[in-house]
């Protein structure tokens, strides 16, 4: 009688040991090396692709003067693109693409890693997971944080920086090195949470719509990975929102007004 069909055999449920001896950091088929590049690249899109939105969030969250109301979505979008074009929504592009790159080359490589250690052989570990994007968190935001504080001052209306380099500069001379830190706790709290809820929610939503269709699972696995990354990413983002408000208005605490009354 002929041999079985792969698909009825019985898979292995662990890989094959690696050699004595041999040191090898690889998880979902990748190396260390390559978490660092494809998360660089991930991130530096993601950010890219999301920055004029991103820029919005941050005028309406840094607030307006005490003489005026809250600033919405329409108004933030009419008053941007009435004063100062299109490519007013990507002013600080600069900045995000000098932190995004390394950090996130730190925090999926971090991830992974911990993933894989913190797992023990039991790939369906919510708690590992939530405990690896905590850990990336820590380490990706201590990169990240100081030009994100620039991007943020640079998106503000009436930003009083003319580019990265004289937003650094004058931080540097007016509020020292300190300055480019405020929001790290701040910062590290928000995210752990998030990263925790998005992780263990991408992991599993990921297992789920995979075990609907096991059979095409490597066909769909783009549309597997994007629709579990909108679900885990809008829930943990639901629940960290407030945090971010006041990282911004951490990162955004210069003498800001005593510059928009300049300009006014």
């Amino acid at each position: 009688m002929a041999d079985a069909s792969p698909k009825f055999r019985t898979p292995d449920l662990l890989p094959a040991a690696a050699p004595a001896g041999e040191l090898r950091v690889s998880h979902d088929g990748l190396d260390f090396w390559q978490f660092m590049v494809a998360g660089s690249i991930a991130g530096v899109v993601e950010h890219t692709a999301m920055f004029p939105v991103d820029t919005l969030k941050t005028r309406m969250q840094a607030g307006s003067s005490p003489c005026q109301a809250p600033v919405g979505l329409r108004q933030a979008l009419r008053s941007i693109l009435h004063l100062e074009g299109p490519l007013g929504l990507y002013r600080g592009l600069a900045a995000m693409g000098l932190g995004a790159g390394p950090a996130h080359a730190v925090y999926f490589s971090v991830y992974e890693i911990s993933k894989e250690f913190l797992s023990r052989g039991n790939p369906n570990n919510p708690v590992a997971h939530a405990s690896s994007g905590v850990l990336a968190t820590v380490a990706s935001d201590a990169v990240f944080t100081p030009m994100d504080t620039m991007k943020q001052r640079l998106q503000l209306k009436s930003s009083p920086y003319k580019g990265v380099a004289d937003c650094v500069g004058r931080v540097l001379r007016e509020e020292g090195i300190r300055a480019f830190y405020a929001s790290y706790r701040t910062t590290v709290v928000m995210n752990a949470p998030f990263t925790a809820v998005h992780f263990a929610t991408y992991e599993a939503a990921k297992r789920g719509l995979m075990e609907v269709s096991p059979d095409n699972a490597n066909d769909e696995r783009l549309v597997v990975h994007a629709t579990a990354g909108a679900a885990a990413g809008a829930l943990a983002a639901a629940v960290t929102t407030p945090l971010d408000v006041v990282k911004t208005q951490l990162q955004c605490q210069f003498d800001f007004w005593r510059y928009a009354l300049i300009t006014v």
